[in-house]
């Protein structure tokens, strides 16, 4: 299963309308796809004692990285980073086997010129630092504002072009990588 990660917990995110477009995307070829929404985490993730001990209500979110077959991650850019929620998330699951082996793949969406660069490049090194498969297709969503219609989907043709260009060269790497 492909897990598609909305790697922000602001609620109706640009990322989150940007994951709706892949996740058609992945199901118009085939792929069963999963939606984490990090808007959806459990408060009780952010007790300092969550690091000992890992809150039952977390273990759905673990389970579906542990299972998934992929991560696309979608991640908008705040103050020239990731956002913290991402980082954190990241954290709360379990070493080394979370991620190790794991093909994935980011969408970056922003409101500026560089389209979620240094977000993505942040999430890659943690991900390389956590064992997993980098697929190398980046897409960069800039100025989103521009991109969007006014029914709140993507709206720029050569913009989801490159998302299914991403889609589609990721199954197939996925597909060559775990065979």
């Amino acid at each position: 299963m492909i897990q598609l990660v909305i790697g922000t917990n602001r609620p109706d995110s640009n990322s989150g309308k940007v994951a709706a477009h892949l996740q058609e995307m992945y199901t118009a070829r085939g792929a069963e796809v999963g939606v984490l929404d990090l808007a959806d985490l459990p408060p009780e993730i952010f007790s300092p004692s969550s690091y000992a001990e890992k809150p039952a209500s977390f273990a759905p979110f673990a389970e579906a990285i542990v299972h998934a077959t992929g991560i696309h991650w979608v991640t908008p850019e705040y103050n020239g980073g990731m956002p913290g929620v991402a980082k954190y998330f990241i954290d709360m699951l379990t070493f080394p086997e979370s991620l190790v082996g794991v093909p994935a793949t980011f969408t970056g969406v922003a409101a500026g010129m560089w389209g979620a660069l240094r977000p993505i490049e942040q999430l890659e090194a943690v991900f390389q630092y956590r064992s997993s498969l980098i697929y190398p297709g980046r897409v960069h969503l800039m100025p989103i504002g521009d991109l969007m219609g006014e029914d709140g989907r993507l709206a720029d043709e050569k913009s989801l072009e490159r998302m299914e260009k991403q889609v589609s060269g990721f199954l197939e790497f996925v597909s060559k990588v775990k065979g």
